[in-house]
């Protein structure tokens, strides 16, 4: 067991990154600033790109080495996690935080977003244009069931997969099954979300985090109070959400590593849901005791900490090891030169787009988690 809006923004001049098949450019950025963070930790520019088609895409990046892709939750955006990916930034990722369609930055699909799977065909496409060959992809929530989906679809692409209080498993699809019949469920659900989000602010434990978290709450707040309609298509594509077991068992099939981490009080997305998608993907099950379902926003240190415990134990080493080899790497002696030549294409425009980052910063200890964890046997 272990214990365990922008600040500033400005409009910069379209500037044309990559050409497609059809010399069509990505554009960006289009607007830049960065995202809060604790000082003396990196921070996360922001960034709102123009893929191919013209389809607008908020994103938010830094560091160097091994991309992390963080798909945000139903009802968030991905600045949200700023103070958890400014961590694994110092612990050596570059990170990637993607608004999905409807959600920050990212204008909605023009079908309305009626299927997940339309998501997950945009979030390939916003990885494939920024010329990100192989990430880890991370998915809180509603955002673990899009990278669930886009990693089975594609198993090449996919480092490992990290599953955070996702909406994958055979007893969520049981709970989609119920709101078909009686949508009300749903909606029920959806009113919890929202409740546990916004009560996730530690006010009495932690005064000083509240302040930080709800910093960056409030401008996804307003942008909801102000165009609730937005919320519409998400929602309705989780409602017709098939079952999810596919997925888990061809993930499992491909050998593509699977850290499934769960809060054992989520009462959105109970944690038997994590261990039918830890056992379907013969992934490491890691519950986190006490943890609702925003818990890694409530202690940004905790995700950082797991991912750490996990990586140095054998698990994480096998799979360090089978996705290195994987990308024609050696773990022990690459270097992030080695790594970004191999993970990235010639000239990705995530690359222009990442800001610089002070040493001081990525070198910076870790702090201690305020959450307990414990790894669990799923079967």
């Amino acid at each position: 067991m272990a214990r365990g809006r922008p600040e500033g923004s400005g409009e910069l001049e379209g500037v044309d990154l990559l050409h497609t098949a059809q010399d069509a450019p990505i554009v960006g950025p289009v607007h830049s600033g960065t995202a809060p963070a604790l000082a003396g930790l990196p921070r996360l520019a922001r960034h709102r790109i123009s893929l191919a088609d013209g389809h607008q895409v908020g994103i938010a990046v830094c560091g160097r080495g091994v991309p992390i892709v963080l798909v945000h939750g139903f009802t968030a955006e991905g600045v949200l996690y700023a103070q958890t990916l400014s961590r694994l930034v110092s612990a050596g990722y570059k990170v990637v935080a993607i608004d999905t369609a409807g959600h920050g930055s990212t204008q909605g699909l023009p079908t309305g977003g009626a299927t997940l799977s339309a998501y997950s065909r945009l979030l390939g496409r916003v990885v494939d244009e920024l010329g990100i060959r192989q990430a880890v992809f991370a998915g809180h929530s509603m955002g673990g069931r899009i990278v669930t989906e886009l990693c089975a679809s594609d198993p090449s692409r996919a480092l490992a997969v990290i599953l955070l209080d996702a909406i994958v498993g055979e007893p969520w699809d049981r709970l989609v099954n119920l709101s078909r019949f009686n949508p009300l469920v749903l909606a029920g659900i959806g009113a919890i979300l929202l409740a546990d989000s916004v009560s996730t602010a530690p006010m009495l434990k932690d005064p000083r985090q509240a302040v930080k978290l709800g910093r960056l709450v409030r401008p996804m707040l307003m942008r909801q109070a102000i165009n609730p309609l937005r919320m519409v298509g998400p929602g309705v594509s989780i409602l017709r959400s098939r079952s999810s077991k596919w997925m888990l068992e061809k993930l499992g099939r491909e050998g593509v590593p699977v850290l499934v981490i769960h809060g054992d009080r989520d009462i959105v997305v109970p944690v038997s849901t994590a261990r039918s998608a830890a056992k379907l993907t013969g992934g490491r099950l890691v519950v986190v005791e006490g943890g609702r379902h925003s818990w890694l926003l409530k202690d940004p240190e905790a995700f950082p900490a797991i991912l750490r415990e996990a990586m140095a134990s054998p698990f994480g080493r096998r799979g360090r090891a089978q996705a290195f080899a994987m990308a024609g790497l050696d773990p022990e002696t690459a270097t992030l030169d080695d790594i970004e030549a191999v993970l990235y294409e010639p000239d990705a425009p995530i690359l222009a787009l990442t800001p610089p980052v002070d040493p001081d910063a990525v070198a910076a200890p870790p702090r201690p988690a305020r959450y307990r964890w414990h790894v669990e046997d799923p079967s």
